[in-house]
């Protein structure tokens, strides 16, 4: 299952968690090594962009978690499909 999440940090001043924000670097490559994620940006000023790729909606919500442990965050989540699955769906007359 694929998961966009968009985090957007609580309002803090950047320098009273910068320790904080060093760890989440260590922690997300992890998730990355693990292929719990495929993909993270940082966004411009405080934030990151990552694609999750989990087994059920309880390993996403572990995974947030543990993010708001490091960062408390508000999180934008979408799911997602992957490019094959969509063509099958739209090439399938019955989805209609």
């Amino acid at each position: 299952m694929l998961f966009l999440v968009i985090s957007t940090p609580a309002p803090t001043r950047p320098s009273e968690v910068r320790d904080q924000r060093k760890k989440y670097w260590p922690w997300i490559q992890d998730k990355l090594d693990s292929g719990l994620a495929r993909s993270v940006y940082p966004r411009t000023g405080r934030g990151a962009v990552v694609v999750f790729d989990v087994d059920s909606h309880e390993t996403l919500h572990r995974l947030l978690n543990e993010w708001a442990d490091l960062i408390p965050a508000e999180f934008g989540i979408y799911p997602l499909m992957e490019p094959a699955s969509i063509k099958t769906f739209l090439d399938d007359d019955s989805g209609e």
